[in-house]
This record gives C-alpha cells, structure tokens and sequence, in this order.
C-alpha cells in the first residue's frame, strides 16, 4: 500500500478532500456501469456496432430508462467536476479541518442521494433537495476562494 508523502500527511484538508472526491468519482463509474447494464437489459445502444453485435440494428435506438442512466451521469460531471476543482483551490486556504471535512462530507452525501433518487425515480422533491443541498458547501467554497483571491486580481 502507497503511504501519503509526509509533506501531504501535514494537510489534513486535503487529505479528507481526496477521500470524498474519491468516493465521488467511484460513485461515477458505478453510474456508468448501471447505463451499461440497463442498455444491455433494454437493448437500447448508441452505436450501429453494438447493436448489430447485439441482435441487429434494430437496437440502435434510445431508451428512457438508459437515458435517465445517462442524465444522472451528466449531471454528475456537471457537479462533482467543479467540486474538484473548488475542493482542491479550498484546501490550499487552510480552513479548519473541521469545517472543510463538513463541506465535502455534505456535498458527498447530497450527491449520492440525488443518484440515488434519480435512478430509483424517487419522489420529488428528494432529487431537487439532495441537489441543493450539495451545492452550499460548493457556493461556500467559491465564495471562500473569491474572497482569499481578490487581492489580486
């Protein structure tokens, strides 16, 4: 097992950042395999090659339950990629561990509550308010860095 450098031992924000985007992205992948597995199901495919492999072009053709697989994707890397960036931007500005770990530990569970809710079809409003949710500690971050910078622009 790879041990953390000493020097990225030393913070812990960054640290407690790795972890949950880590999550975050393998939360991604098993989006992705759940779309690959529902259009096998379905027999709904994107692409002329696959369907024909598949049992004939005739499958070439669109889903709503693989395109509710795809949405939720989407919607991740509309979200979860700029908490990357803001996550990793944020831990450079010494905030309190504590109060860092709360933001990524919410923005975390907020997405994985709205995957949760848009693949199961959930209730509205469950998918809305977990999306919400999940963007106040990104809004506090932004607001966080655009304070720490503005000297310098």
């Amino acid at each position: 097992r790879a041990a953390p450098s000493p020097k990225m031992m030393e913070n812990k924000v960054f640290l407690s950042f790795t972890f949950y985007s880590t999550i975050l992205i393998l939360k991604m992948y098993v989006v992705a395999i759940i779309t690959g597995q529902v259009r096998l199901r379905k027999k709904a495919f994107a692409n002329p090659e696959d369907a024909l492999r598949n049992g004939g072009l005739q499958f070439c053709r669109q889903d709503p339950d693989v395109e509710r697989c795809r949405r939720a994707h989407r919607n991740d890397m509309e979200n979860i990629f700029p908490f990357l960036f803001l996550g990793a931007i944020y831990s450079l500005l010494d905030p309190s561990p504590a109060v860092a770990r709360i933001h990524f530990l919410i923005f975390c569970v907020g997405r994985i509550i709205h995957t949760i809710a848009y693949l199961l079809q959930l209730r509205a409003p469950t998918r809305s308010v977990a999306y919400s949710v999940a963007q106040l500690p990104c809004f506090s971050m932004a607001l966080q860095i655009l304070l720490a910078t503005t000297p310098y622009w």
